[in-house]
């Protein structure tokens, strides 16, 4: 299927599990994840509307920011938001911040300090989803549900940060449904936290839904869907 038509059919899809679910389209953002796709393809995604782009490792994204946002681009067009959405270390932070907009997986308390010391140090407040492990799979990232309170309260200390939505992975299966308890969980989670007031600001952004279950979370509240192989495919480099 071509780009544009997978594009408009994600569209319509999201468009639908809105109406399912009392919601306007505007709430839900999506992210194309380009991890898996080529300079090309990434710079197709661009030319066919896609205004947000995910990228997992720094050193498979590099060389797609540095043509579409870098000092001698080849992208000409309107700039797109980089979101970083994979396990960020610590040592890497030095290469993401200044770069990509928004991290989608702040899972602890060296990488909230070091994240907030190289922003202030060039001027910046990141924007950060905190990454909850709901589903509790071992091989998954974030904060269990039962540490999240106690970790929000200390990110009030880190200037350089901000704190605007929660993030997570549901767990992987043929059955988008099996996915909902999840999505749901974290709703509240946010809901509680919101309604306790640890956090300065409330948080208002919920990053959750993938190519296999993105409607699900749509339903259940998600404002950013992050879609990698329904959208732009999924190619060897």
């Amino acid at each position: 299927m071509p780009l544009q038509q997978r594009i408009e059919e994600v569209d319509r899809r999201i468009k639908e599990a809105c109406g399912r679910s009392g919601r306007s389209r505007e709430e839900v953002n999506v992210i194309a994840v380009t991890k898996y796709v080529s300079l090309d393809t990434t710079l197709k995604a661009l030319e066919n509307g896609c205004a947000h782009l995910g990228e997992n490792r720094w050193q498979d994204a590099q060389a797609k920011w540095e043509a579409v946002s870098g000092d001698n681009r080849q992208w000409a067009g309107p700039q797109p938001v980089w979101h970083f959405i994979g396990s960020l270390q610590t040592n890497k932070v030095k290469e993401v911040i200044g770069k990509f907009t928004y991290i989608h997986s702040l899972d602890r308390l060296s990488l909230a300090k070091e994240i907030s010391r190289r922003a202030e140090k060039l001027g910046l407040t990141v924007p950060c989803f905190i990454q909850v492990n709901v589903s509790g799979e071992e091989s998954k990232h974030g904060l269990a549900p039962e540490s999240l309170h106690e970790f929000a309260s200390e990110l009030v200390s880190y200037s350089g940060l901000r704190p605007v939505g929660l993030m997570t992975m549901a767990p992987h299966s043929g059955d988008p449904e099996t996915a909902r308890p999840v999505f749901k969980r974290l709703r509240e989670i946010q809901e509680e936290l919101n309604e306790k007031a640890i956090l300065p600001l409330p948080l208002t952004e919920l990053s959750m839904g993938m190519s296999g279950d993105f409607e699900v979370a749509v339903e259940e509240g998600a404002t950013w869907i992050r879609l990698g192989t329904i959208l732009v495919g999924k190619e060897e480099e």
